[in-house]
């Protein structure tokens, strides 16, 4: 796994653990507000597994010599090639974490953000992918 992808992981962790807390007790906090920093973060989370899972599927293809156009086109494309360079269940392994966090990062009036049991699955399947990604 390269440095990238670490700093991506610590980075949705950092996200995760952190609690939103103010750092003087003496500060009041409304649920609401509470609510939408949770929210926030989790969307954060979410687009840092996002990169971090796309940068292994990125590295895969490059060791695997996909054309160029496949590495620096969609997503779509290089989840496509995917198949081809890894083993089929991870690829749709792979895909299917990727469209979660696709739809977990995009922010609609109307819904609510991912949550944090969310976001700590997605989390640990993107390591799971990028393990098997890296072997």
């Amino acid at each position: 796994m390269n440095q990238t992808i670490r700093q991506l992981l610590d980075t949705a962790d950092l996200l995760l653990t952190d609690t939103g807390e103010p750092a003087t007790p003496a500060a009041t906090t409304v649920p609401a507000a509470s609510a939408a920093a949770t929210a926030s973060r989790c969307r954060g989370a979410a687009f840092a597994l996002r990169v971090a899972l796309e940068s292994a599927v990125a590295d895969r293809l490059t060791s695997h010599r996909a054309p160029r156009a496949i590495r620096e086109g969609t997503q779509r494309a290089a989840f496509l090639w995917l198949r081809g360079c890894a083993e089929a269940g991870t690829a749709r392994r792979a895909k299917a974490v990727w469209s979660q966090l696709c739809l977990g990062c995009h922010y609609h009036q109307y819904e609510i953000g991912p949550t944090e049991d969310q976001v700590h699955a997605w989390r640990t399947e993107v390591a799971a992918i990028v393990a098997l990604l890296t072997l």
